[in-house]
């Protein structure tokens, strides 16, 4: 069960939290702009609920919906989570086809009505490699990043199937064929080169990086981007479909107060870096 779902007075009362928490922090002029996700711990809430696990994953489907138009009303300018990792290709045959049946079925969703991304003007990514999914599902894929290309206020990386390890690997592949073609020497290859060459190159650095299920580790997601300093890291002991708006607000508060007592507090460079990103992707 949602936090959402234990609160008296239902949608009227959650849609006033909602606003007030959303209002407050895009005043604060604080507002990360990249929050990573890692949506863990549906098959434990499954069991833990005695429900079959494809159950579990559309309660966290339906979590993820929840925090992520939070986030957009914020003014987050990039999401991205956690969708399928390169590893669950281990998993049993009845929950990889649950999961690319539930992943497909909602990207399709998002071509056929595209509330959430009309209403934030959510441009969908789908990062990872894609080369292991079947011919169905990259349709689907295709026609979801097609109709929202032309969005340019926020965006939605869905890492499906993926792995941080892959991500660095994908960067080099590609630095590697530009240097064969000439594009580039040895000597220009660096660290921004490689970071720009990540799915997630040209967009807002990562700020935030949230984890459910109390378990300590990055588990292969965005293990570039999420070891930089200055990233905020929030590891949260409750269940992916658990989690709900309402912890997400606070979380978005904290980290719009550690943003304000650090601007005042810091005279250095870093300060600067994050003024020139603000005015970059506002």
């Amino acid at each position: 069960m949602s936090e959402e779902s234990k609160i008296p007075g239902n949608l009227f009362f959650l849609s006033l939290i909602k606003n007030v928490f959303s209002r407050t922090i895009r005043a604060s002029n604080n507002v990360p702009k990249h929050v990573g996700f890692i949506m863990d711990g549906n098959r434990r809430w499954a069991r833990k609920n005695e429900i079959e696990v494809k159950d579990g994953h559309e309660a966290g489907f339906h979590s993820m919906s929840r925090i992520l138009e939070l986030c957009y009303e914020a003014g987050v300018h990039t999401a991205t989570v956690y969708a399928f990792s390169i590893e669950n290709f281990k998993r049993s045959k009845y929950e990889v086809d649950s999961l690319m049946d539930l992943a497909q079925r909602r990207i399709r969703q998002i071509t056929e009505n595209g509330e959430l991304t009309d209403k934030y003007g959510i441009r969908v990514r789908v990062i990872g490699d894609i080369s292991l999914l079947d011919k169905d599902v990259l349709a689907d894929i295709q026609e979801a990043t097609e109709r929202t290309k032309n969005n340019r206020r926020a965006v939605l990386n869905i890492c499906f199937p993926y792995t941080g390890r892959e991500e660095i690997v994908h960067s080099m592949k590609d630095i590697i064929k530009k240097q064969n073609e000439g594009i580039i020497t040895t000597g220009q290859i660096n660290e921004d080169m490689i970071e720009n060459h990540l799915y997630t190159g040209g967009l807002p650095p990562l700020d935030l990086l949230i984890r459910t299920s109390g378990v300590s580790r990055l588990s292969d997601f965005m293990i570039w981007q999420g070891t930089k300093k200055g990233v905020m890291i929030e590891l949260l002991d409750c269940l992916w479909p658990e989690f709900g708006s309402i912890r997400m607000g606070w979380i978005l508060l904290k980290f719009a107060f550690r943003k304000s007592y650090s601007n005042v507090k810091s005279t250095g460079d870093e300060d600067d870096d994050d003024s020139a990103i603000d005015k970059k992707y506002t």
